[in-house]
């Protein structure tokens, strides 16, 4: 399992790093989408009854992440209304065979999904969102690499029973390389004169990004937990599904949005 987690892991890293460093605008936006589409999927088939309308109405509503370089600020304002509109249509439509807690529980995934994601783009497609956008990366994947590994090797604590094999020792650990693992980053953008960046401001960002996503991550394990499932799918070895995968930069992603801007 370790090896499987480790080979699909790095292959997940060259795709998304050939996609953020050869790619542009629309192919992240399209790239995006696609994600959201599947995360989205992931999530009604991780529940018995299946809640097919909502699904439709979910996978349409991330469709707009594609196109996210080309509609105005109002047009994503407009959105989460939209999407309550169609949900409570979808009671009206069904004569409440479809009822407020189906609605509640698909709003809820569907705004978890669509309305988190969309700062991945959105970050990217600003001044220098090319640089910026890896601080999200490093936050997320970095984070869940050191409290991995160093909470296999060291974790005697348990965090919480959400994720039983989650640690106090892999969770500071994660924290701490990810910060690390941004300094590090922020050395080479100073060092080359592509972006001025405070250090101190870094340190600031790097551990509330982590501890975000490392709230992401059991949050998506209470989801599963709820669900009676392990995995959202089997879709990339060793790591569970789309969602498993991006549960951490989910949580990340807004904060990320704002706060990087800020430096």
């Amino acid at each position: 399992m370790k090896v499987k987690r480790i080979v699909s892991g790095i292959i997940l890293i060259i795709i998304v790093a050939l996609l953020l460093i050869a790619g542009n605008t629309t192919a992240v936006n399209i790239a995006i989408s696609t994600v959201a589409i599947m995360a989205v999927n992931e999530y009604f088939n991780c529940f018995k009854e299946k809640k097919n309308l909502e699904r439709i109405i979910g996978i349409i509503f991330c469709i707009p992440i594609a196109f996210l370089n080309i509609v105005s600020t109002n047009f994503l304002i407009i959105m989460l209304p939209a999407l309550f509109v169609s949900l409570f249509l979808v009671i009206i439509a069904t004569n409440m065979r479809h009822d407020y807690s189906d609605i509640a529980m698909s709003g809820f995934g569907i705004i978890y999904i669509m309305s988190f994601i969309m700062f991945i783009p959105l970050l990217y497609k600003t001044e220098n969102g090319k640089f910026l956008i890896w601080y999200m990366a490093i936050a997320a994947w970095g984070t869940d690499t050191f409290a991995y590994f160093i909470g296999v090797r060291f974790g005697k604590h348990k965090l919480t029973q959400i994720s039983p094999k989650k640690s106090i020792e892999g969770c500071v650990a994660g924290i701490i390389g990810a910060t690390l693992m941004s300094l590090l980053y922020t050395y080479l953008l100073n060092k080359t004169g592509v972006m001025e960046i405070s250090y101190l401001a870094i340190i600031g960002i790097s551990i509330m990004l982590s501890i975000l996503g490392e709230i992401g991550d059991l949050a998506a394990s209470s989801i599963k937990r709820y669900a009676g499932i392990k995995d959202f799918s089997n879709l990339i070895p060793g790591h569970g599904g789309i969602l498993d995968r991006i549960d951490s930069i989910l949580f990340i992603a807004p904060f990320a949005y704002f706060l990087l801007l800020l430096i």
